[in-house]
């Protein structure tokens, strides 16, 4: 095996599904017998040497918690310890690579919204990862995508090389997401103040691109004409002011809960004590919320945009993004446990097809593409 740096450095701590997937990956090298080299943010060094104990862990300077310092520093620092540590090949896991380290690089590009719903981010953070996707498409030697949905976007829209881009899905990790216990479920209520009331819950960053308002909206007419309606939670680290003013629009019998930042130790209860996840968002690189809350046994609902169909396949149920089809698919689960029982086997079973052994095997023939 060739020796590899990876640079979890690169992902923000605050980037929840990121974050995961960088985690799962470097564990599951390690577990592999990867010969590893991990770059992170001193704060993270503990971290990974938990995860992987095999591994060299490399930590930064204390500077580059800071964005702009931190893509500075990925030109020249990383490069060093790559050299210092005798890597062969590096992994950026985060859209930016260094462009002159003098080493095959293999880059992650996650998806390419900015590109195609440019409207869904904010004009500065869309034009950032604009260019940051285009540089390291154009400069990587090999570019890895969690999804064929990714590949065929990033081929139509930058014209990349198909032949140079690895699809690897991401895996779930068994022991963090799994069907939870009854004490996992009321820890889990009680840190969103449910007191017991069943809820529908989603799991993500509160950004336009996931359409949460048209949830809000399409839950409360869901719910509106139930004589014990669920609550809905929404699971996530942002609060947007689209976000606030559906809130505001719904009536004030209509229970939204916004617990803010779940830690990962809260996510099986979460997921796994929700009597919906709900996840209609207008378009994935992946979906790793989809998979984990099927992991977790509970019954999906989200769209039949992008990637999603590789994740959910027969195991979810779909919906239009608007406010009515979230109303009317969202009612008929609630009204249907049979169908949610269906849905909770036949998700526990996909669930247990997308692995970090299998995502492993495909990251470790990029590298050697790359070397290649």
């Amino acid at each position: 095996m060739p020796r590899v740096l990876v640079d979890a450095a690169a992902v923000p701590a605050d980037r929840g599904a990121l974050i995961r997937y960088v985690d799962g990956l470097v564990s599951g090298l390690d577990r592999a017998g990867a010969d590893l080299v991990v770059v992170c943010q001193r704060a993270d060094a503990g971290k990974y040497e938990r995860l992987a104990p095999s591994a060299r862990v490399m930590p930064g300077p204390v500077a580059i918690t800071n964005r702009a310092a931190r893509l500075a520093w990925e030109q020249t620092g990383v490069p060093l310890l790559a050299r210092q540590a005798g890597a062969q090949v590096i992994h950026a896991p985060y859209y930016s690579i260094p462009l002159r380290s003098g080493l095959p690089t293999v880059v992650t590009v996650h998806d390419v919204t900015w590109f195609t719903d440019p409207e869904q981010h904010g004009a500065v953070k869309a034009s950032f990862f604009r260019s940051a996707t285009r540089t390291a498409v154009r400069h990587a030697n090999r570019v890895i995508v969690p999804s064929k949905a990714t590949r065929e976007e990033l081929v139509r829209v930058l014209a990349a090389d198909p032949t140079r881009i690895d699809v690897a899905y991401h895996g779930v990790d068994q022991t963090l997401f799994h069907p939870p216990t009854d004490l996992e479920r009321r820890r889990s209520a009680e840190r969103c103040g449910l007191h017991g009331r069943p809820y529908v819950a989603f799991l993500g960053a509160l950004d336009p691109r996931k359409n949460v308002p048209n949830l809000i909206r399409g839950f409360a007419a869901a719910v509106k004409n139930l004589d014990e309606p669920p609550a809905l939670v929404l699971g996530g680290g942002v609060h947007e002011d689209d976000v606030d003013a559906a809130c505001r629009e719904v009536e004030a019998t209509v229970k939204v809960v916004r617990p803010g930042y779940l830690g990962v130790p809260d996510l099986a209860g979460f997921l796994g004590g929700a009597v919906v996840v709900a996840f209609p968002s207008r378009g994935e690189g992946f979906g790793l919320p989809v998979l984990e809350a099927m992991a977790c046994g509970a019954p999906v609902l989200t769209t039949h945009r992008t990637s999603l169909p590789e994740v959910g396949g027969d195991a979810v149920a779909y919906t239009e993004p608007d406010a009515d089809s979230i109303a009317t698919a969202l009612g008929q689960l609630l009204a249907s446990p049979d169908r949610r029982l269906r849905l909770q086997e036949a998700g526990l079973a996909r669930a247990r097809e997308f692995t970090w052994e299998a995502s492993v095997e495909a990251h470790l023939s990029s590298y050697q593409r790359a070397i290649e």
